[in-house]
């Protein structure tokens, strides 16, 4: 039992020299996403860390082996939609996320349930929800 205690302590300590690599590309602000100041604030605040190149990186995602799932959801998001590009997403596409982020506000999907459980303030109260989408809807007409 002593051995394998020592054994999983080596291993944790073995594993924070991997890294994966957070990044936070530089934002032009010529293509990055331009909303009312209200849906803009929402987006920050909700949507931010995984959906742009403006990842607020917390103190944790420095402990393996969260921090390899913490780089991978941002990656993921980022591909998904980055809202630090979203002018050189096409009309096609950038419909398609729209309409997936109605989706995903109104059925509470969005912010995932993990990300809400250490970041409160992310929170979409029913009155967030509705200023997302009907900014979505909008963008939708254009």
């Amino acid at each position: 039992m002593k051995k394998t205690v020592i054994i999983m302590i080596a291993i944790l300590v073995l594993i924070q020299f991997i890294r994966p690599a957070k990044t936070n590309p530089v934002v032009d602000e010529t293509i990055a996403l331009h909303a009312p100041k209200e849906v803009q604030t929402l987006l920050k605040t909700s949507c931010y860390d995984c959906h742009s190149n403006e990842t607020i990186w917390p103190k944790y995602s420095e402990i393996a082996p969260f921090s390899w799932v913490i780089v991978s959801h941002v990656n993921d998001g980022r591909k998904a939609l980055n809202f630090s590009e979203w002018k050189k997403i096409d009309h096609a596409t950038k419909m398609k996320r729209l309409k997936r982020a109605i989706q995903t506000v109104n059925n509470g999907m969005m912010p995932l349930s993990g990300y809400l459980k250490l970041h409160q303030e992310a929170v979409l109260k029913d009155h967030d929800k509705k200023v997302i989408v009907d900014w979505c809807n909008e963008a939708l007409k254009q």
